[in-house]
């Protein structure tokens, strides 16, 4: 694949802004059919410096549209995927946007740059920045594209997110100006070596300062294929996109990539903000544990964000809710297929779309404090509780006979909020915690009661499952139950015990977790146990 980085002459003469146009747009021009890969840098409908923020948008408007139009006929003209950076028009304002071309001309992806600099939300719609997003990833002709827009490549811990995308390139359209030479030579090693990924970075010279510029090709272990510095041109060279770099996991272990190495390892509540709130992931919560049934359901109503929030809050090691499908495929909270126990509602819930489940009151059970509550989705429990506590999801959808587990769409939703060690499925149906291992074998699964009374039943479906835990139904198991389970490296949780001295049985017996509907008691029986 042949790639080419476009570096333009930057000036702080606002008058030369025809004339530094004009350049950009002989440069598409130079462009030809040996190129796959077109490169531009940042603000390419400002190629100037715009002293205010009034003066910048309308060169905006001036240039913008010239721009797009000739990107696209260069990517039609070339055969090759142009990539291009302009403040584009969407329905909230003005965006630092990111635009992709592909070989017919086509417009098929765009990139909101994700780290607006302080100027940049004066006169830029930033409300998108506040918001959770998973990194932007574009898959074209088979390889996947990242993206980076200048101010982004300084935050690093952003990197971790897009480098579990497994991109193949991450394409940078960059304006960085007062970094030096060296500085961002090593800012975009660490990234392509971070990132196993080829760095395909473009930015602007800064003339005769050795500051700024420095587009560049960096492969993934590191090494600086192309670095233009202060130069002004076009620079092209071939690569391969399949060529990634592996090493050591650690002296003498197996080769990895380096962020997948630096992942075994990761601890971010030592640094990030909050960092307090995120708890210990499922492999590394010490034992015994309490989980709260349906959240704190003594409190608040179970299944919905009051009574997981007020578990959370607390200190809970687990909590558990269930999960439905509405009739239009939105996944949600309720133990209950019918929603006459726990609502105003009446009927079962794969008969009403999600704006129709909206209509009904989940907070009646708990009176007028609670009213108006509304069915939480599974998204909005992630959205909020993910990585803040280990979550028991019992997929209630697969214990039934419906042809559509929505496995894919399950998965897809704790990958987006990266809580992969945080969760783990519960089902009474084999076979659905068998498809799920074959789709995500590293997301944990616990064999649930399946109606038989034999004590050993669910310790040799586990076993023949490989599954990580099993959930006892009390009375259908002894300490026998509990000690094959831990013989074969199975965790035990049981429901449920709401009594202090049936939860220290429990705990006697070896019990791993305890699932409980009074959490604030059962968590210090489980305490004080801990502590002896």
């Amino acid at each position: 694949m042949k790639v080419c980085i476009v570096q333009p002459l930057y000036s702080m003469d606002y008058s030369k802004t025809q004339e530094f146009f004009e350049w950009e747009i002989k440069k598409f021009d130079e462009c030809d059919e040996s190129m796959d890969l077109i490169v531009f840098p940042e603000s390419c409908d400002v190629p100037c410096w715009a002293s205010t923020d009034e003066l910048s948008k309308e060169t905006s408007d001036k240039y913008r549209d010239l721009i797009l139009e000739k990107a696209s006929e260069t990517a039609k003209r070339c055969k090759a995927i142009v990539v291009v950076n302009v403040h584009a028009e969407e329905k909230d304002g003005l965006r630092n946007t990111t635009l992709v071309y592909d070989r017919k001309g086509n417009e098929v992806f765009a990139y909101y740059k994700q780290h607006l600099t302080p100027g940049e939300t004066k006169w830029l719609d930033s409300e998108y920045t506040w918001e959770y997003e998973e990194p932007y990833v574009l898959e074209l002709e088979g390889l996947r594209f990242g993206f980076l827009t200048c101010y982004d490549f300084y935050f690093y811990e952003a990197y971790a997110a897009l480098a579990r995308k497994n991109v193949d390139i991450v394409i940078g359209c960059s304006h960085q100006r007062s970094d030096t030479f060296s500085a961002l030579e090593t800012i975009n090693k660490f990234c392509a070596y971070h990132l196993n990924a080829y760095l395909v970075r473009s930015s602007v010279s800064m003339g005769e300062i050795a500051l700024g510029g420095c587009s560049c090709v960096v492969a993934p272990n590191g090494e600086v294929l192309v670095d233009m510095k202060g130069a002004v041109g076009m620079a092209c060279i071939d690569i391969d996109p399949s060529k990634k770099y592996y090493k050591p996991a650690g002296f003498n272990n197996p080769p990895t990539a380096h962020y997948a190495y630096i992942e075994q390892g990761r601890r971010p509540w030592k640094y990030r903000p909050g960092g307090s709130a995120i708890c210990r992931y499922d492999d590394v919560m010490p034992y015994p544990r309490t989980c709260a049934h349906r959240g704190f359901s003594t409190v608040a109503p179970e299944n919905t964000r009051p009574a997981f929030g007020a578990a959370v809050a607390l200190g809970t090691d687990e909590i558990e809710f269930d999960l439905w499908a509405s009739k239009d495929g939105v996944l949600v909270s309720c133990h209950d297929d019918t929603l006459d126990r726990v609502s105003n509602g009446t009927g079962k819930i794969e008969d009403y779309t999600y704006q129709e489940l909206l209509q009904f009151d989940f907070g009646v059970e708990k009176g007028e404090r609670f009213k108006n509550l509304k069915i939480a989705t599974f998204e909005e429990i992630l959205k909020k509780f993910a990585c803040h506590t280990v979550m028991n999801i019992h997929v209630k959808i697969w214990d039934t006979n419906k042809s559509d587990l929505m496995i894919e769409k399950i998965v897809e939703l704790v990958r987006k909020y990266d809580c992969e060690k945080w969760v783990y499925f519960m089902s009474s149906n084999d076979e659905a915690l068998r498809l799920v291992h074959e789709y995500a074998p590293n997301l944990k699964r616990c064999v649930g009661w399946d109606g038989n009374q034999n004590t050993m039943s669910m310790v040799n479906r586990a076993i023949a499952l490989k599954a990580d835990k099993i959930q006892l139904f009390r009375p259908y198991f002894t300490a026998e139950t509990v000690k094959a389970a831990h013989e074969n490296g199975i965790i035990c949780n049981v429901f449920w015990a709401d009594e202090p001295e049936m939860a220290r049985e429990y705990l006697q017996m070896g019990i791993d977790t305890i699932l409980t509907n009074d959490y604030h008691v059962i968590s210090q029986v489980v305490e004080e146990f801990k502590n002896k």
